[in-house]
C-alpha cells in the first residue's frame, strides 16, 4: 500500500475487534477499457439444487420460456448455472461485512509513489472538448455504476477546499459500520490520491498494508471544464458497494464542509491525539445519513 509510516498514540491504542445518445454512444469511445480483468482459472461441474429449481419456477415467465431454458441447461449447462447464480446474487441486498482479520502484506511499492495517475489513461481527452461539464459527469458516472468502484465529480471550488484540508490533516480515521459494531479504516492523503487500509492491517503492516479502497482524483479538467473527477476502486472480498460509498462520503463530508465538531476531531487526531477518542469519532458517524447526502449535488457539476 502508498502508506507512509506514521506515529500517533491513537493508532497505537489497542483497538480490539471480533475475529470473527451522443453521451451514451461516446462513453464507450471516451472511457478506456481496464487494462487487467481477473480470469476464471479453474471450472467444476456444477448441479442444480432442489432448492434452486423450486426458486426458478416461481418466476411467472417461466412456463413461456421453459423450452428454452431446457435446451440452455442440456446444452450449456454451464452458462446455465452462471446465469442463474448471476441472478441470484443480484436479488441479494448488500450486507455488512464481518471484522477484518489481517491479510498479507504488500509488498512496498515505493517506485510507483511518486508517479502521478493521469486522465488521459481512462479518457480519451481528444473527445472531450466539446462536451460540457453536465456531459462529462453523465458519462463518467454511468461508466463506473457497473465496476467495482465509487465515482464522483466535484466542483473545482469544492476540491480546492478539500485539497487544503488533505495537507493539513493528512491522515485520518474513519469508522465503518459492521454487523456487530464498527471497524476502523486509516486513509492517507498523498497529491491527488487517498489510500485506505482497515486499522487492523495498518497495525500488523504499517506501510505495507493492503489497500481497501484507492481513490484518485483527475484535476486535468478543473481550469477548463471546472470539474475534478474522482473514483475509487475497492476490493470486494473487504468491502461491499454501500460501504465504499460510506467511505467515500466521509471523506467529501469531513474535508470540504466538516461542522465544528468534525473539525475539531480532525484537529485532535492531528495535533492533540492525546484527547481523541474513537467513541467521538463514531458518535458523529451516528449523526450523518449517508444515504441522504449525495457526495456531489447534481447542479454543481455545471
Amino acid at each position: 500500500m502508498a502508506l507512509t509510516r506514521f506515529s500517533l498514540n491513537i493508532v497505537k491504542t489497542s483497538f480490539k475487534f471480533s475475529p470473527s445518445s451522443a453521451i451514451r454512444i461516446s462513453s464507450n469511445q471516451l472511457l478506456k477499457p481496464s487494462v487487467s480483468q481477473p480470469s476464471r482459472m479453474f471450472t467444476t461441474s456444477k448441479v442444480l439444487s432442489k432448492e434452486q429449481v423450486e426458486e426458478l419456477q416461481k418466476n411467472p415467465f417461466f412456463d413461456k420460456y421453459a423450452e428454452k431454458i431446457a435446451k440452455l441447461q442440456k446444452t450449456n449447462p454451464e452458462e446455465f448455472l452462471d446465469r442463474l447464480e448471476a441472478k441470484s446474487a443480484k436479488s441479494q441486498p448488500d450486507k455488512p461485512k464481518d471484522f477484518s482479520l489481517p491479510g498479507a502484506a504488500k509488498p512496498s511499492a515505493r517506485d510507483e509513489m511518486g508517479k502521478q495517475k493521469t486522465l488521459d489513461k481512462v479518457m480519451n481527452m481528444s473527445l472531450l472538448a466539446d462536451k460540457t461539464a453536465e456531459e462529462i459527469a453523465n458519462i463518467w458516472n454511468e461508466h463506473f455504476a457497473s465496476k467495482d468502484a465509487v465515482a464522483a465529480v466535484i466542483p473545482v471550488g469544492t476540491y480546492k477546499v478539500m485539497q487544503e484540508r488533505f495537507k493539513e490533516f493528512n491522515t485520518f480515521l474513519f469508522p465503518l459500520p459492521r454487523d456487530m459494531g464498527y471497524e476502523f479504516t486509516v486513509v492517507q492523503f498523498m497529491g491527488h490520491e487517498a489510500h485506505f487500509t482497515t486499522l487492523i492491517n495498518y497495525q500488523a503492516h504499517k506501510e505495507n498494508a493492503p489497500e481497501c479502497l484507492s481513490m484518485v482524483h483527475y484535476t486535468e479538467l478543473a481550469e477548463e471544464k471546472g470539474i475534478v473527477l474522482m473514483v475509487g476502486e475497492y476490493d470486494k472480498d473487504v468491502l461491499n458497494p454501500k460501504e465504499a460509498k460510506c467511505l467515500a462520503d466521509q471523506v467529501e463530508i469531513y474535508y470540504s464542509r466538516p461542522s465544528q465538531a468534525k473539525l475539531d476531531l480532525l484537529n485532535k487526531f492531528t495535533s492533540s491525539p492525546q484527547y481523541f477518542t474513537h467513541a467521538d469519532l463514531i458518535s458523529e458517524m451516528n449523526n450523518i445519513e449517508i444515504e441522504a447526502v449525495p457526495a456531489v449535488p447534481a447542479e454543481q457539476t455545471n
